[in-house]
């Protein structure tokens, strides 16, 4: 299925838009909606969103496409009065979409009401309204005291809600044994590489909404993209595409070892790290599908010259940036079509890794893996790779996963003890 008779119908709707200027020192995540949370942080910067003026959604194979055409309709009827000009600013859509064309989850964007936004050390709001409107003239002057009255007062600080998370539906001795296939296809030469992951569900029992569980993953890994859209809740730290004014950037991260228990120890696993061939190769696969993919839509495209080792608070990443200048006019959306699914979370060649994902995972990845971030009215925006996530559904379910490469020299044990650690982010900012 393509768009929805809803998202044509929202993506033809006039929507009057005015940002402005505050005076604002407040962290933003407090303010967040405690069931319908929207938010897109880093190192204390971002937006977050309240309420919802449109919600446009696709689901298929062109699900990014067909959002990218509604995003477009919408964004050329708005009536936009942006007072800051800074990225996140004016007219801006929170999205989410699905890993795999055949998911039977939904992609959504969401324009929301109000958008609380800091960047710089500036901070402002913007309201979003359908035309006509009805409390106020948004052609009028923009009052930064009007627009103060409008922030809702940061809630107070509560505890994270406990959840209980057991294995999904693929138990973790099951795990070991896709692995050991996928990695008999390898040797095989039926592919490259395979992103496998897996499932840990709980319940959501209590009332205290999700704003705790943002608020320390936002505190716990500051360095990556916190982010909550639709029941999506993660922190990730791979960057998938960035547009902003015709620059382009990405982070690719692919290959991955845990901390060491002392300073020496640490940095004596991020150098054995650096020089693991088995993940060179593999971080060298997931660059070559970024570069491959975006270097038809841009004029320039630099890669880092040696892979990285990027330090979160409980692994090692190997880590390559890629930044360009944008060569043909595509949108940020556009981007993200273009590169998703990339080898860092599906495999290589993509043709052979897709159909064996949905053979040996055995579960609909949803939102996992898919891009999540957000769009401006111009077509700029910021979108990750949902990572480090959960989809927390209306009744109270909380689904985690959790994904590594497999290559040809992976070992079952050491890839399933992999997912243990990349569930950690995720597992405390509920309690565990």
């Amino acid at each position: 299925m393509s768009q929805t008779d809803d998202a044509a119908q929202a993506a033809s709707a006039r929507l009057v838009v005015r940002t402005v200027a505050v005076d604002e020192t407040e962290p933003l995540i407090p303010r967040a909606d405690p069931r319908h949370p929207l938010v897109w942080m880093r190192r204390g910067e971002g937006i977050v969103g309240l309420g919802e003026v449109v919600r446009i959604e696709t689901t298929g194979a062109t699900r990014v496409e067909d959002a990218a055409a509604a995003w477009t309709s919408l964004a050329a009827l708005a009536e936009i009065d942006d007072r800051v000009g800074l990225p996140g600013t004016g007219l801006v859509a929170f999205g989410a979409f699905a890993f795999a064309d055949e998911s039977e989850a939904t992609s959504v964007l969401i324009v929301p009401e109000l958008v609380m936004g800091r960047r710089d050390g500036r901070a402002w709001v913007t309201r979003i309204s359908l035309d006509p409107v009805e409390e106020t003239d948004a052609s009028g002057p923009a009052d930064a005291d009007d627009a103060d009255v409008l922030l809702p007062e940061p809630a107070p600080k509560r505890r994270v809600p406990r959840v209980a998370f057991t294995p999904g539906s693929v138990p973790p001795e099951a795990y070991e044994t896709a692995v050991a296939e996928a990695v008999r296809r390898i040797d095989a030469g039926e592919l490259e590489k395979v992103v496998l992951a897996r499932q840990l569900v709980g319940e959501l029992h209590e009332d205290a909404g999700l704003r705790a569980t943002i608020n320390r993953l936002a505190e716990d890994y500051p360095d990556t993209w916190v982010f909550a859209v639709d029941g999506l809740i993660g922190a990730s730290p791979e960057t998938l595409v960035r547009v902003d004014h015709g620059t382009v950037s990405a982070r690719v991260l692919a290959g991955t070892a845990s901390r060491g228990a002392g300073e020496a120890s640490d940095r004596e696993r991020a150098l054995a790290l650096a020089a693991s061939e088995k993940d060179l190769a593999e971080h060298a696969l997931a660059v070559e599908s970024a570069v491959k993919r975006l270097a038809p839509h841009t004029a320039r495209l630099d890669t880092s010259p040696e892979p990285f080792t990027l330090q979160l608070p409980n692994l090692w990443h190997l880590a390559t940036d890629l930044k360009g200048t944008l060569g043909d006019g595509s949108s940020s959306l556009d981007l993200v079509r273009a590169v998703h699914p990339t080898a860092a979370v599906a495999g290589t060649p993509r043709r052979i890794a897709l159909p064996a994902i949905a053979e040996l995972e055995g579960f609909d990845r949803g939102r996992y893996a898919g891009p999540v971030g957000w769009i401006d009215g111009d077509g700029d925006g910021e979108w990750a790779i949902a990572l480090r996530c959960a989809q927390v559904d209306a009744d109270g379910t909380v689904t985690a996963y959790a994904g590594c490469g497999i290559v040809h020299d992976s070992v079952p044990a050491d890839e399933l003890a992999e997912t243990v650690m990349k569930f950690r982010p995720i597992v405390e900012a509920f309690g565990g």
